[in-house]
């Protein structure tokens, strides 16, 4: 995995290419990130980056948290994520990940919470058909069978069921890169990204920019 970068969505919007084509984007906000920690495949079995992202009141922190960050003598922060890495040695504690990492036309896999919708029927969760509304049916939109009888006897697992819609991670690839601005370190990409505006995201490059 490539070192990614974590920041929040702003909103979407559209913007006008050289040609007058609409491009609908999705502006955000990423890091500025510090590398926390950096593990070795000597001392911890593998490699891999640690960063941090969002500046937070130390009373929001745990004393294990807080420990963490000073012992590397860095500001509380919000948030932590790992990165699977091959040469740790580029890197330091305390070192600044910016939005200078990424270049304008380049493809990027962004990861988030999707937007949770409560508890949904099968109509709206899985697009199931609903059942006639007229000639006295008295089925309309309830699930319907969900098994066999003696034979197994059970719900078989993996039953496709009314519950908790979106809510959960989701990541969306190959997202091109159409503006950076490094001085408000804003990244314009091109499409649509997970969650509702102010939505943590980890921006990642793709390994395949095809």
């Amino acid at each position: 995995m490539s070192i990614g970068l974590l920041g929040n969505k702003i909103g979407m919007t559209q913007i006008f290419d050289d040609v007058g084509n609409i491009i609908p984007v999705t502006i955000l906000k990423v890091g500025p990130c510090v590398v926390t920690d950096i593990k070795t495949k000597e001392k911890n079995g593998y490699n891999s980056i640690q960063i941090g992202y969002g500046n937070i009141s130390k009373n929001k922190l745990s004393q294990a948290e807080l420990g963490h960050l000073q012992k590397s003598n860095i500001h509380p922060l919000k948030y932590l994520k790992e990165f699977r890495i091959l040469n740790p040695d580029c890197f330091n504690v305390g070192q600044l990940l910016l939005v200078d990492s990424l270049e304008l036309g380049q493809r990027v896999n962004i990861q988030g919470k999707t937007v949770g919708k409560g508890f949904s029927g099968l109509q709206k969760r899985y697009n199931f058909t609903r059942g006639p509304m007229t000639h006295g049916s008295k089925n309309h939109r309830a699930p319907g069978s969900i098994g066999m009888g003696t034979t197994p006897g059970r719900v078989l697992p993996g039953k496709k069921m009314a519950g908790q819609l979106g809510n959960k991670m989701t990541t969306i690839q190959k997202l091109e890169v159409i503006q950076i601005n490094l001085e408000e370190n804003i990244l314009i990409i091109k499409g649509s990204v997970p969650g509702k505006p102010g939505n943590l995201l980890t921006i990642v490059p793709s390994c395949s920019n095809d």
